[in-house]
């Protein structure tokens, strides 16, 4: 039985790649989905649709790649895991918006959902496992899909519920837990392909 290469050791833990994943994508979520209940139609007077959208997407990034950052080992490590994670949100960001736009309602925010998280889980599993890992990033890319989907829809429904500031903070808290977490555990298994 051979030992475990140093940077295999350096993974961090899946329970601690979760937790870290889940409780920092929450945070950084509550953040975004505040700007939506607080100032949704301030930024769609002054940016526009599209601007509103970008805007978002770049809080998601810069805040979402500072929460991540610490779950990523060796050469990926900041500012180089910022490029990969910007890269991977924004193919994400364009999947999602672009469904819902084209379908919208619930099918265009499913759609929206799968298209987002198979492009997402690609990047960041190619980038981490390598090239050959399609296979991988398959499999990985489509837990999280199911993640994103709970968290997006569960949120959602509860948004429905509760109504107001409150709904839309408890939607994004429960949005960021859920992705978090699925890409906490992306980021485990993805990069133990790789030291393995």
């Amino acid at each position: 039985m051979s030992e475990p290469t140093e940077s295999r050791l350096e993974v961090p833990s899946l329970e601690r790649s979760i937790l870290i994943g889940g409780v920092g994508l929450a945070l950084v979520s509550l953040f975004v989905f505040a700007t939506v209940a607080f100032a949704e139609r301030w930024m769609y007077e002054n940016l526009g649709i599209a601007g509103a959208y970008l805007a978002w997407t770049v809080l998601f990034i810069v805040l979402g790649g500072g929460a991540l950052g610490s779950l990523v080992v060796n050469q990926w490590r900041l500012p180089k895991f910022y490029l990969l994670f910007a890269l991977a949100f924004f193919v994400y960001a364009a999947g999602w918006v672009t469904a819902y736009f084209i379908l919208g309602g619930r099918v265009g925010e499913l759609i929206g959902s799968l298209a987002g998280s198979l492009l997402m889980g690609m990047v960041l599993t190619l980038a981490l496992s390598g090239i050959h890992a399609q296979r991988r990033a398959s499999y990985l890319s489509l837990f999280l899909f199911g993640a994103n989907s709970v968290g997006y829809f569960l949120g959602s429904l509860i948004n429905d519920f509760v109504r107001g500031r409150p709904g839309m903070l408890l939607w994004g808290v429960i949005y960021g837990l859920c992705l978090g977490a699925g890409l906490g555990a992306l980021l485990h298994f993805a990069q133990l392909r790789r030291s393995s």
